[in-house]
């Protein structure tokens, strides 16, 4: 077993703990776009109604962004480039071991799935985007499932995985993971890091791991972190 002597590990811009997930620092019309999106969906929300509730004018909204579209994709860049991170810091601290490496990467999504579930309901709305945000959204997106992808299929070489389509089964462990934010409550009766620790042994029985790794632990993450 791969002993996990620290949460830190090397992210892509340099070292990231990947057990804890603190709360984002958004800016006032960032943050008030993120309620008017959850709250209403990116169609539902009007740029009016989201520089009401900052108290600047449609005009000043403008000079930060240019478009509703524009805030959107801030948010969603925000949310995964962080997430994009923490699971390559997380990868690299289970030091080659693939059952450690799997059981580090889930643990870190579920931590943003649960810890950010609002921020993280937005992937739903991306299918608004224009082609040009959307290709550089989908680029860092597919850079997660592709480490993912890695993973089981490093699994699947050393005969620690049993998996028939490695693909498929990466976009089942991550597709289960997406939904968390539909259902998820930071007052219901799990922390984020007991539903994260569920879901590593939900995503190692579905890529059939003949062993069970150390059990990530949580740093401090905070709850209701957007």
């Amino acid at each position: 077993m791969t002993k996990l002597s620290t949460g830190v590990g090397e992210g892509a811009d340099g070292p990231t703990d990947w057990r804890s997930v603190e709360r984002l620092e958004l800016t006032p019309i960032l943050s008030a776009a993120l309620d008017a999106f959850y709250e209403s969906g990116f169609h539902g929300a009007s740029v009016r109604e989201i520089a009401r509730r900052v108290g600047v004018t449609v005009p000043s909204l403008y000079y930060h962004h240019q478009s509703k579209e524009g805030l959107l994709i801030a948010l969603l860049e925000l949310s995964i480039s962080d997430l994009r991170s923490r699971a390559l810091a997380a990868n690299a601290a289970g030091d080659g071991d693939p059952v450690q490496r799997l059981a580090n990467v889930i643990f870190t999504i579920v931590l943003q799935m649960t810890n950010r579930a609002r921020l993280a309901a937005l992937e739903g709305e991306a299918r608004y985007l224009g082609p040009e945000n959307w290709e550089r959204y989908r680029a860092v997106r597919k850079g997660v499932e592709g480490l993912v992808l890695d993973i089981v299929r490093d699994g699947n070489s050393a005969e620690e995985f049993d998996v028939e389509d490695p693909a498929e089964t990466t976009r089942a462990v991550l597709g289960m993971c997406q939904v968390i934010p539909r259902w998820y409550h930071a007052e219901g009766m799990h922390s984020p890091e007991v539903v994260a620790q569920k879901y590593v042994n939900i995503a190692l029985k579905m890529v059939g791991a003949t062993r069970v790794p150390d059990m990530p632990r949580s740093s401090g993450s905070a709850r209701r972190a957007y």
